[in-house]
């Protein structure tokens, strides 16, 4: 999809505004099985502006087809862009004091296809608005507009700030965009955000559990167990999966699988390494192991994308 056509599909009023702009910011990906995106930041002239928009694209097309998947546009006005890397106000998060910054319009776009929504749904018999959403139950494609939280803007905010580059790049923009789909989803399936674990209402409690998510992105080449997670955050292991499984929708296993695997799929795909340096490099002790693991995830040899 080119530029151009990105933008029209994905705004509609923001069409003429963004017509001829070229991005500051250029990031995106296209691996196949991936998810898939396009992060660009445009500068803002001040006496410019334009609604913050989100929308979401339920795309239906069959009962089992792999073509079935989301889309979620976001076009943000109003965030500052500093092209200084070393500028302390920026990095510290306050860009909006930085003299240097310039005010900017940040347009994300992200695909995800079936069977990666597919491992987010609850296999169990009793099942939300949200789980029949991910299997695509619902046998009708929609749009819907969505608004900008303040969680969704932070989110997107850190897709564009964010100074990884390469391997540490992928890992941390793949964490993202699952946040981004989570907080997106409770608008799509019209579902208020209730937190079941009482725990979790405590601000220090919330914060260890996302500390652990840290801490297992960090850890992608270095496998941790649950054990040593609830000693590293201070939390009973029972509380933290609870915790883990009611703040970001996934298990703590399943999560850092996923995450393991995304990253799996850019360094086969985009970096051309082999299937031994891959099962290395993410802490596998064996190639079969590492090769067993990629397919019950993604529903591929780690070689057949290789040869895509």
């Amino acid at each position: 999809m080119s530029k151009q056509d990105e933008i029209t599909t994905v705004t509609g009023p923001w069409t003429q505004t963004l017509k001829g702009l070229q991005p500051i910011v250029c990031k995106e990906q296209h691996i196949p099985g991936s998810v898939n995106y396009s992060i660009r930041r445009f500068i803002r002239d001040e006496d410019n502006s334009a609604e913050d928009i989100g929308i979401v694209n339920y795309d239906y097309k069959g009962k089992s087809s792999d073509e079935n998947g989301v889309k979620l546009r976001f076009c943000v006005a109003g965030n500052m862009y500093c092209s200084t890397d070393a500028c302390q106000k920026c990095t510290s998060g306050n860009a909006k004091a930085c003299a240097q910054s310039i005010p900017s319009y940040d347009m994300v776009a992200v695909d995800y296809s079936a069977p990666q929504l597919s491992q987010f749904a609850n296999s169990k018999a009793h099942s939300t608005a949200t789980d029949l959403l991910l299997r695509f139950n619902k046998k009708d494609s929609f749009q819907k507009n969505i608004p900008l939280c303040c969680k969704t803007r932070g989110v997107i905010e850190a897709l564009v700030n964010h100074k990884y580059t390469g391997s540490l790049e992928n890992i941390y923009v793949n964490a993202q965009l699952q946040m981004l789909l989570l907080y997106s989803m409770d608008w799509i399936s019209d579902k208020a955000e209730v937190l079941s674990c009482r725990f979790l209402n405590s601000d220090v409690d919330r914060e260890k559990i996302t500390l652990a998510r840290d801490i297992l992105i960090q850890s992608i080449g270095q496998p941790i167990t649950i054990k040593d997670l609830s000693r590293k955050v201070a939390m009973n292991e029972c509380y933290l999966k609870k915790g883990f499984k009611e703040m970001y929708g996934t298990t703590i296993f399943d999560f850092y699988q996923n995450q393991r695997m995304e990253h799996a799929k850019y360094l086969l795909y985009e970096k051309g390494l082999n299937v031994t340096d891959v099962s290395m490099m993410l802490g596998y002790s064996s190639i079969s192991h590492f090769s067993t693991a990629f397919k019950k995830q993604t529903g591929l040899k780690p070689c057949e994308l290789l040869l895509r």
